[in-house]
């Protein structure tokens, strides 16, 4: 039997790419790598992409020719904060050993020319150990991609710290780029990283999204609507809530209600969910998870959301008069953005404290949508360049092993 594993059977001359998506939890993480894979292979007829992902709904997605992935083991996070298995009923211990192997094995036989972590530098409990040392010793390029916003500084510093994640940065990485501008967040402030770190920094701007030419996998709801999105839904629902309550409220509101409550949405509350959504006579239209969310965004009116970074992107990417009541917990991230966007006079938000949360609240920012200018009105250079730029630095990448 022929051993093809490492043996450069079948290498070629076309360009690869691994792109490492941990996914213990949500969407963000995965779509955000799907985007750029997908950049990339469009961007070089020669280049395949392979994205390795803990999401348990990868499959129920899209990828381009010559984008393909691997779906890692899942993990869970506990009430406690700590993590489990998915669905093998193996410790955690043994799940992470498990996964850090399929990531060397899949880095040896593919053979990537670079390789892109999302976040995590050591990637889920550092798992991604021997995959960095030996990706660095074939000479394969290792860029950290950080979404613009991570938390409010302190809290990162100290996680980091915890994490040795500096340390991680130091040793492998050759270049960090940042999906966003300093305008918004400079994600990686306080830290202590070197000059020569810091000199490898990169900032994008935002990744752009296209509409899919593909048609929505259900029935297009009545226009005018606004579409209320919480992302992969697992910690939506007080939003999804919030916008009922303002239809039930308010029986004037001009638009029709599109609500998508995301794949993780807990399953009670979406059963309570449908049920005061169907007693309002058709103006509201809800359930739980299209994968192509740009094709309902873009035919929407306004958007209602909690301010992930790919909701955001999409925002800006088609132009839509948003309003976006970010979340404070776990993290401050959401919340940062969202204020820098407004100051920006990109978004508007809805902070609770701020604005107060009452039905009534609600109802009038979804009516002020009508009126509410789009992004585009206001002028931020280099906003939406993201992937041009990732694409320029892939293609100097090529440049980079070519020479050396």
């Amino acid at each position: 039997m022929t051993d093809f594993a490492g043996s450069g059977a079948g290498r070629g001359q076309g360009r690869r790419v691994v792109l490492y998506s941990h996914d213990t939890f949500g969407l963000g993480h995965l779509r955000r790598s799907r985007t750029i894979a997908q950049a990339l292979a469009a961007d070089d007829p020669t280049l395949s992409a392979l994205i390795m992902t803990g999401s348990p709904i990868a499959g129920r997605f899209d990828f381009a020719d010559r984008v393909d992935h691997v779906r890692l083991p899942g993990v869970v996070k506990m009430p406690d904060g700590t993590y489990a298995s998915h669905n093998l009923g193996l410790d955690i211990e043994d799940t992470v050993h498990l996964r850090a192997a399929l990531l060397s094995a899949a880095e040896e036989s593919f053979d990537p020319d670079l390789v892109i972590v999302d976040k995590e530098p050591w990637g889920f409990r550092n798992e991604l150990t021997a995959t960095l040392e030996t990706a660095k010793s074939r000479g394969a390029r290792l860029v950290l991609g950080v979404r613009d916003v991570l938390d409010e500084r302190e809290t990162l510093r100290r996680e980091w710290a915890r994490k040795d994640a500096v340390a991680a940065i130091e040793r492998y990485y050759d270049e960090i780029w940042v999906y966003g501008l300093p305008e918004i967040c400079e994600p990686l402030a306080g830290l202590p990283l070197s000059r020569r770190v810091t000199e490898k920094i990169r900032y994008t701007g935002y990744l752009r999204r296209e509409t899919p030419d593909w048609p929505l996998t259900g029935t297009p709801p009545p226009e005018p609507y606004v579409l209320v999105t919480t992302g992969g839904g697992g910690d939506g629902e007080a939003l999804i809530d919030w916008a009922l309550a303002a239809y039930e409220a308010d029986p004037g509101i001009p638009f029709h209600g599109v609500l998508v409550y995301g794949p993780f949405l807990n399953a009670d509350r979406r059963a309570e969910f449908d049920r005061r959504a169907a007693a309002m006579e058709g103006r509201v239209t809800a359930f739980s998870f299209d994968p192509r969310m740009e094709r309902l965004l873009a035919d929407a009116a306004g958007v209602i959301a909690m301010g992930g970074y790919n909701t955001f992107c999409e925002i800006l990417s088609l132009d839509k008069p948003a309003v976006i009541a970010p979340r404070i917990k776990p993290r401050l991230e959401q919340y940062i953005r969202t204020e820098a966007a407004e100051r920006l006079g990109l978004v508007r938000m809805l902070h609770r404290p701020r604005d107060g949360d009452s039905p009534e609240v609600m109802a009038r920012a979804i009516r002020g949508l009508r009126d509410q200018p789009p992004p585009s009105a206001h002028s931020v250079p280099g906003l939406m360049s993201g992937l041009d730029t990732i694409t320029e630095r892939a293609a100097a990448t090529w440049s980079i092993r070519a020479a050396g």
